[in-house]
């Protein structure tokens, strides 16, 4: 599965896999009684650990409360949401039709449930190394960021989100060239919304550059189209 090899993991039981990308609605919908809802119980638990233990390590000078302010930041649904996202966990998500048609995939609870039932099935899977290496290649870099103040901020999500509410549409993503040796490559992206084109956002790879302009793009229309927060 392509999937596997992009996020560097191998499950040994596809079942355990699909299980943790199968969202209550599906259960709902056709009377399927499995859903990921007792492997977002297990991974959640499990990346809670694994956060503390990172920290621990790293933050000696730290105290538990502060330990615990950092934690809650890191393991926040709008940092799993991102992950997930990055991980593109919203395009293999299996969901009911009507959840699906109400921008299911774009819902930060949902895209964070599912990462923690990821967690909670490769841990199952494959125990506790193979998961901790997991966890830590993305949850290194968030901790870094929040330790800098410098917040994930999933810009993709947030466009795609407004861009649901404003024009019942989604973003389409154009890589309009690259350009540099392979070391040293820059991506040129252009995001569209609803006919309207922003960018370009540029990168090191698809996914900053893919970011950068959709950036671009939700700050102008969040500036045109403020919303309420009623």
């Amino acid at each position: 599965m392509a999937f596997q090899k992009t996020v560097m993991i191998r499950f040994k039981s596809l079942e355990l896999l699909n299980l943790a990308l199968m969202h209550r609605s599906v259960s709902n919908e056709i009377g399927h009684k499995f859903n990921n809802e007792r492997l977002e119980f297990l991974g959640d638990a499990i990346l809670g650990a694994i956060t503390a233990t990172l920290l621990y390590e790293r933050l000696a000078e730290k105290s538990e409360g502060e330990l615990a302010k950092i934690k809650s930041v890191v393991v926040s649904e709008d940092i799993l949401s991102g992950v997930a996202r990055e991980l593109q966990l919203d395009t293999l998500l299996l969901m009911g039709r009507g959840e699906d048609m109400s921008g299911g995939r774009t819902k930060k609870a949902i895209l964070a449930d599912a990462l923690e039932a990821l967690i909670g099935a490769l841990y199952l899977d494959s125990g506790y190394k193979p998961v901790y290496a997991f966890v830590s290649r993305f949850m290194g870099s968030e901790i870094n960021r929040v330790l800098n103040n410098r917040h994930h901020q999933d810009y993709k999500s947030l466009l795609q989100e407004f861009s649901q509410r404003l024009t019942r549409t989604y973003p389409i993503y154009r890589l309009l060239k690259r350009s540099g040796p392979e070391h040293e490559r820059l991506f040129w992206i252009e995001v569209t919304v609803n006919g309207s084109a922003f960018g370009p956002g540029t990168g090191r790879n698809k996914k900053s550059a893919e970011q950068e302009a959709a950036k671009i793009a939700y700050e102008y229309l969040a500036a045109m189209h403020p919303v309420s927060k009623d």
